[in-house]
């Protein structure tokens, strides 16, 4: 009775990581309180003071899945992950458990790629699980401190489809916006939400479709606006947070080359010169058509050189002779495209690709990419 699942039948996934203390738990225990009647698997990747309360467990067992008492169930991972979803898995469809969607709890120390590569390698939890989004939770209060102390604090904000940005209370204005524009530099395609956990509406947390690659390239305006000053009029589209800045956000531009060599930017020397961020984003624009066989072949050895160091790297490519849009992405040394819409009368078809990584090579990208130009 193993045929593969449905699109629509995959049970879908959450990674929920977050700089330690930034309230993770906390979150992870209102959605859990909250969703009742809907039934989710927690997989914690850790085992300490911080997992979740055993006044939510039915019984506190050695068992590594535990029932939790509003029908969800708690599974938590010593050994691998592929084994945990592999045991939830065996158990879902032999009617033993019954849930719908699966939140992996990750360490506040941990590297979201793995955990991410894990739905890409394994062609069975690949055709029965379908990995939604990463969401990271950062603190506002120490969130800069982190930042600069930690970089696997960077590659989750990398890693993130959405950024939610706890105790905004404990922060003034000016810093909480310092943060914010950081953060935008480092991962320029993630939605940033301050949160309250008491208030925040969880529906906006589950099925995100991050990872569907037929979701919107949305990048923020503010990143464009500083990279190519005259990219921002192009993207309307509001960005699901709040866009009432009437302030200077003084973006440094001392991160490895961020705005490219034809820019024409000087250089600020702002309130986060000190910043030199390992993580860092950067976007690749071109009117011009690639060459489908050149642009394969540099993917191809960018992904083998730069694969550790690439993240997240997402894109809307206009390719010779094919009337549609194609749709890009990738994880570390993994990528994947498809067809997306037809590309309209009045459109001009256009590239845009967002690269999310750790001291990449802009010159090199941009180089080879243009080299790919028809």
């Amino acid at each position: 009775m193993k045929a593969a699942v449905q699109a629509n039948k995959m049970v879908p996934v959450t990674i929920l990581t977050g700089f330690l203390g930034a309230g993770k738990t906390t979150l992870l225990k209102r959605i859990l309180t909250e969703y009742h009647g809907r039934r989710i698997a927690v997989i914690e990747n850790e085992f300490g003071p911080e997992s979740i309360d055993n006044d939510l467990l039915v019984q506190d067992s050695e068992e590594e899945i535990v029932e939790l008492s509003n029908g969800c169930v708690c599974c938590t991972v010593r050994g691998d992950l592929m084994r945990a979803l592999d045991d939830l898995r065996i158990k879902r469809e032999a009617g033993q458990l019954n849930f719908e969607r699966v939140i992996i709890e990750t360490t506040g120390m941990a590297n979201p790629g793995p955990v991410c590569q894990t739905f890409f390698m394994d062609d069975e939890i690949a055709d029965y699980y379908r990995l939604d989004a990463v969401i990271t939770v950062v603190d506002a209060k120490h969130g800069m401190e982190t930042l600069d102390k930690q970089e696997e604090a960077q590659k989750q904000v990398g890693f993130a489809d959405r950024l939610l940005i706890s105790k905004k209370d404990l922060v003034n204005e000016v810093d909480y916006q310092a943060l914010r524009a950081r953060l935008v530099h480092i991962n320029p395609r993630a939605s940033i939400t301050p949160v309250h956990f008491g208030e925040t509406d969880l529906a906006v947390l589950l099925d995100i479709s991050g990872f569907n690659l037929n979701t919107i390239l949305d990048i923020d305006p503010e990143f464009l606006a500083e990279v190519h000053p005259d990219a921002a009029h192009d993207h309307e589209h509001d960005h699901g947070h709040d866009h009432d800045h009437g302030h200077d956000h003084g973006h440094d531009h001392d991160h490895e080359g961020e705005c490219g060599p034809a820019c024409g930017h000087h250089h600020h020397d702002h309130h986060h010169a000190h910043h030199d961020d390992q993580i860092g984003a950067f976007v690749f624009r071109s009117n011009k058509a690639f060459d489908p066989e050149r642009l394969e072949e540099f993917l191809g050895g960018i992904v083998q050189v730069y694969g550790p160091d690439l993240l997240r790297y997402k894109g809307i490519l206009y390719l010779k002779g094919i009337n549609r849009r194609m749709l890009f992405q990738g994880v570390h040394m993994m990528m994947g495209a498809e067809p997306g819409k037809p590309w309209l009368a009045n459109e001009k078809p256009n590239t845009k690709m967002v690269f999310i990584g750790r001291k990449l090579p802009q010159d090199i990208f941009n180089q080879g990419l243009e080299n790919c130009l028809v």
